[in-house]
């Protein structure tokens, strides 16, 4: 990065500094647990009770059945939103479980 008179955005900054940054895929995952609620919204976090990571897996812990068969229909689509949240493919798949 070259230094000059104009300044830097905070999004550009903050963009190169991830490219540089060594641990970049643990930040990314735990980027990933930060923008959950916000992605699936606020009803649906709430019946989520526990999300992890097991290797490019996001597990989802959901509070019964029907919270389970809801979250597996949209798994892709909330995959992909997240992915695109944080700018790259953190999650491959999402496991949901009861």
């Amino acid at each position: 990065m070259a230094y000059s008179n104009q300044p830097e955005s905070l999004e550009n900054l903050l963009k190169e500094f991830m490219k540089r940054l060594p641990r970049k895929k643990e930040l990314k995952r735990g980027m990933i647990l930060h923008v959950w609620p916000e992605v699936v919204g606020e009803q649906v976090a709430r019946a989520t009770s526990d999300l992890r990571f097991e290797r490019d897996k996001l597990i989802v812990i959901v509070v019964s059945d029907a919270w389970r068969s809801e979250i597996h229909l949209n798994r892709n689509e909330i995959k992909n939103k997240l992915n695109r949240k944080v700018g790259s493919e953190v999650v491959k798949e999402i496991v949901v479980r009861c």
